[in-house]
């Protein structure tokens, strides 16, 4: 199994990337403790490296990136919380994948952002727009506070574990990916 990775923060190297590939692992360590093979790594894509040919006709950057990810089987889509939602760069990637782009593929959403007022922002804009592409959403969008973000990634992993077991996302997800094995889709 792979899991796949979009981060739709303008700048490149971002908190959000870091963020996302924090999830991404604790996805990898939830469904291998669940039993499930999964590979090390997995498609990554950073939006602010595509963002000069998102608006330029004829590149080919972002369809090729949007057809790297597509292979993966869970997909982690991040974006830092802008005018409360997520960002423009991430919403003109995403307009440009076909329609059931995510169909078969379980979707994660992630937001970050400076304040807790800004949490119901994953389950407002971001997870309906991963659903109308097709992705499977187990349980609720993951929010995380930048201030999450200032200390040790291993903590932060440690935390999102947790986070996945407590919440029942972890089960959902395992149970979402079992099924997609038994009905060959992926």
């Amino acid at each position: 199994m792979v899991i796949g990775t979009l981060v739709g923060n303008p700048r490149p190297a971002s908190r959000t990337l870091n963020a996302a590939l924090a999830l991404r692992e604790a996805i990898r360590q939830s469904l291998a403790s669940q039993g499930h093979e999964v590979a090390d790594g997995g498609p990554l894509v950073d939006a602010a490296e595509l963002a000069t040919e998102v608006f330029t006709p004829g590149a080919t950057g972002v369809r090729d990136a949007l057809a790297d990810l597509a292979t993966a089987d869970v997909l982690v889509v991040a974006s830092p919380t802008y005018k409360a939602t997520y960002t423009g760069l991430l919403k003109s990637v995403l307009d440009q994948a076909p329609g059931g782009w995510l169909r078969g593929t379980v979707a994660v959403p992630l937001q970050v952002a400076a304040s807790d007022r800004h949490a119901l922002a994953v389950e407002l804009h971001l997870r309906p727009v991963l659903v109308e592409l097709g992705g499977l959403v187990p349980g609720q969008g993951f929010f995380l506070n930048e201030s999450a973000l200032a200390g040790d990634q291993d903590a932060l992993i440690a935390a999102l574990v947790e986070q996945l077991a407590t919440s029942g996302t972890a089960a959902a997800l395992s149970a979402l990916v079992g099924s997609q094995r038994v009905v060959g889709v992926s």
